[in-house]
């Protein structure tokens, strides 16, 4: 994706998805963009902290919308659409950090076994998306800090696309990918 560094590219879209954050708890308005690089196809993820602590991950998996478009989507949808947490509350907005993922194309990546699998993770560098039939599931890079060793990281990615997390079929497909990511 062409555009300005990677430093400036981290503020704006930090700011972009600041802004639909608050237009989405506050309805406060959203500044309009005409950056080329910002209606190039994109796929974000946003995540919500409030005092350090997980309050919201959504995103979009393939680049298939514009990235401004994309991105504001996701950041408005963080504040209430992950099931895991209730609607984010104006009273939190102080004290909630917004961090915004930029992921690159998904690369397939075939695994005959669990163990194959697992010689194929890199630790620390690559996010992950798991679907077998129609159970799905996926860890951005970011989760290596909670799950370093690549046999919990695979099983907890089973688990989190509702697999147990022994199970292993020839027919689980995985996808790699990697992130910039600002926060």
């Amino acid at each position: 994706m062409r555009g300005p560094d990677g430093d400036e590219k981290g503020r704006v879209l930090l700011e972009i998805a600041r802004e639909s954050v608050e237009h989405a708890v506050l309805g406060t308005p959203e500044t309009e963009y005409d950056d080329g690089w910002l209606w190039e196809p994109g796929a974000t993820f946003v995540t919500l902290r409030h005092r350090g602590e997980l309050r919201g991950c959504l995103g979009t998996l393939k680049a298939s919308e514009p990235l401004i478009r994309d991105l504001r989507h996701n950041a408005r949808a963080v504040t209430s659409e992950d099931p895991r947490f209730p609607p984010l509350a104006a009273t939190e907005l102080r004290e909630t950090g917004v961090e915004v993922s930029l992921l690159s194309p998904l690369e397939e990546v075939p695994c005959a076994t669990e163990a194959d699998a697992v010689r194929e993770l890199s630790r620390g560098r690559d996010g992950w998306y798991l679907v077998y039939r129609q159970h799905s599931g996926t860890f951005l890079p970011q989760v290596w800090e909670s799950l370093p060793r690549p046999g919990d990281f695979l099983r907890r990615l089973k688990e989190k696309a509702g697999l147990p997390l022994g199970f292993w079929d020839r027919e689980i497909r995985l996808w790699r990918y990697t992130v910039s990511k600002w926060g």
